[in-house]
């Protein structure tokens, strides 16, 4: 367990002297999405992982946090001061948050689907309204349903929805005290990290059309697309984005 600030996350470091990776989670599940790929990336690198707080093994936030001061954090705990970051989703915003806050410390990236704030996405009032109902009964299990309808486009499986469960677990904890970072789309032809995005044509339109519109502010930025692919890309494609990371860490 990491502390971060009055809180502690769960984190998980291969050790050794090898380069250093940090893995970081989406929103739709918890750090074991890279449960398919860990032990080839274990082999390969020092390789960190860790559950945001109110994720997987990591206790509910008690105070208000942010993604990036809690990588911060996790990185001085391991005295890591440089790193190739790989983010999914949500970690990908928090790697793009890094790259552009310290990018001193950012090696690479590799980013899957991931969350372009400050991209102007069309509103869902309806799922927003499904969201709120199924929180405020507390309904874990209809929420992961929901979850799974939105970002599994790709279907449904007993790792997927535990992933999906993992993130209704989280909301309530996640919608009262995480804090937003200073949105990135405006500032990403300011990232300076060699930067690989990859994004599934599953996936939810909106997130593909942010995605597309990512890679082409972000200088040099290779864009793969993953046909077949929903939200849940190390699950659907583990080999592809095995592949991805080991070949952008080594460049």
């Amino acid at each position: 367990m990491v502390p971060v600030g009055a809180d502690s996350v769960w984190a998980e470091d291969s050790g050794g002297s090898g380069t250093p990776l940090v893995l970081l989670h989406e929103g739709v599940g918890d750090s074991r999405m890279w449960d398919p790929i860990w032990t080839e990336l274990a082999t390969a690198f020092r390789t960190i992982r860790y559950d945001v707080r109110g994720f997987g093994r990591s206790p509910a936030a008690t105070e208000e946090f942010s993604l990036l001061l809690d990588l911060l954090a996790v990185l001085d705990h391991f005295g890591v001061r440089t790193a190739h970051v790989a983010g999914c989703s949500m970690g990908g915003t928090a790697a793009l948050e890094f790259a552009l806050a310290e990018p001193r410390r950012a090696e690479s990236l590799v980013l899957l689907a991931p969350g372009i704030s400050g991209y102007p996405q069309p509103s869902e009032p309806e799922l927003e309204a499904e969201f709120e109902a199924l929180g405020a009964v507390g309904d874990e299990d209809g929420l992961a349903d929901l979850v799974v309808r939105i970002w599994g486009a790709a279907g449904s499986s007993p790792v997927v929805l535990e992933q999906a469960r993992s993130a209704a677990r989280a909301l309530r904890s996640l919608d009262e005290y995480m804090r937003e970072g200073q949105p990135v789309f405006d500032r990403l032809e300011q990232v300076s990290a060699p930067t690989v995005l990859m994004v599934g044509d599953k996936d939810v339109p909106g997130l593909i059309a942010s995605n597309e519109a990512a890679a082409e502010r972000i200088p040099g930025c290779e864009l793969i697309r993953m046909p077949g692919v929903d939200h849940y890309p190390t699950i659907r494609e583990p080999r592809l984005v095995l592949d991805t990371i080991l070949r952008q860490v080594t460049a």
